[in-house]
């Protein structure tokens, strides 16, 4: 799925310009977006949740030369589907 796709969804649901559905695309990633900083996860019922989560600091591995290399902790977003979708898919 894209920003294109949703787009195209949108436009072809209200019959709106292609212009406005890629605005109301955009401000509607950019909502989620907020909303997952916020509040730490967003949830689209019938779809699934989306959490953000720490990650610890480790070493790791450069694949094309095997050094260690160090890697920062950080967040990464987390996604579990809802039984709906899985049952859809």
């Amino acid at each position: 799925m894209s920003k294109a796709f949703i787009a195209a969804v949108i436009q072809d649901s209200i019959n709106c310009t292609g212009v406005a559905a890629n605005k109301a695309a955009a401000d509607l990633m950019d909502a989620i977006v907020k909303e997952m900083k916020k509040e730490g996860g967003f949830t689209l019922p019938s779809f699934g949740t989306f959490t953000v989560k720490k990650t610890k600091a480790r070493k790791a591995l450069n694949p094309r030369t095997g050094d260690p290399v160090k890697v920062k902790a950080g967040k990464t977003v987390r996604f579990k589907a809802s039984p709906n979708l899985k049952k859809a898919v």
